[in-house]
């Protein structure tokens, strides 16, 4: 992890994503005074699960895998975190500790910005605070889902509603599935690496899928969500 300064040719022009062009000119000089610019670096923790939170992330650059730690080192991954969204929002209304882990799966270029900060905007600036709820709903909703597979579903079902989801990032992001390992796969579906493995290798033989050695290339789309829904 490396602060980044404003001298720095790494340093991203300032807070001009979307999100707070929304701002007024004095909150945005309030957000500026607060925040601190990080690249963090392939592997690094942006959080930690249980840990204090003092701050909010906003992800300018890069990828970074979102998961909730359990017992005897098991893992389920939530999401893959892209540029432009947020990690830590809960912390802001809820309690004060981050409610999951979070680590670089690629070099990342992120903006800390005091939690007291965000929540002194979001109680003045309406259409902000409308923004950020809504980004926030959309993660619980996709948090929802993942919790309502992990319930109803067998692991077939998982396995495919994973790959699904992961195929949807491949346009934007080709090296997507380089960038993960079969355990990372498999704690996505909730299941063993072993029974990934084999189940890869299953879909791979009913011309479902294609393995390039990391790579995974999805060739009957219609199939695999049939298995998703019906799993």
């Amino acid at each position: 992890m490396k602060t980044i300064l404003d001298t720095d040719n790494e340093f991203f022009c300032d807070i001009n994503a979307l999100c707070f062009e929304l701002l007024s000119t004095e909150e945005a000089e309030l957000v500026r005074a607060s925040k601190t610019q990080v690249l963090f670096r392939k592997g690094d923790n942006l959080t930690k699960q249980g840990a204090f939170a003092s701050y909010i992330l906003f992800v300018i650059k890069g990828l970074a895998l979102q998961y909730i730690e359990g017992e005897m080192n098991r893992s389920f991954n939530l999401r893959v975190v892209k540029p432009g969204e947020f990690v830590g929002l809960s912390s802001v209304f809820t309690k004060n500790i981050f409610n999951y882990s979070t680590v670089a799966l690629t070099d990342c270029q992120v903006i800390l910005v005091e939690k007291e900060t965000i929540a002194h905007v979001v109680k003045q600036n309406g259409e902000f605070a409308f923004n950020l709820f809504r980004r926030y709903s959309e993660q619980n909703a996709g948090m929802t889902e993942t919790l309502s597979t992990m319930l109803f579903k067998q692991m077939t079902g998982r396995l495919a509603e994973s790959l699904l989801y992961l195929d949807t990032l491949k346009t934007a992001y080709p090296d997507v599935f380089l960038l993960l390992t079969r355990k990372n796969l498999a704690d996505f579906a909730g299941i063993s690496t072993e029974s990934a493995v084999k189940l890869l290798k299953s879909f791979e033989q009913e011309a479902i899928i294609n393995l390039h050695d990391k790579d995974i290339f999805i060739v009957d789309k219609n199939r695999l969500e049939k298995i998703s829904k019906n799993g």
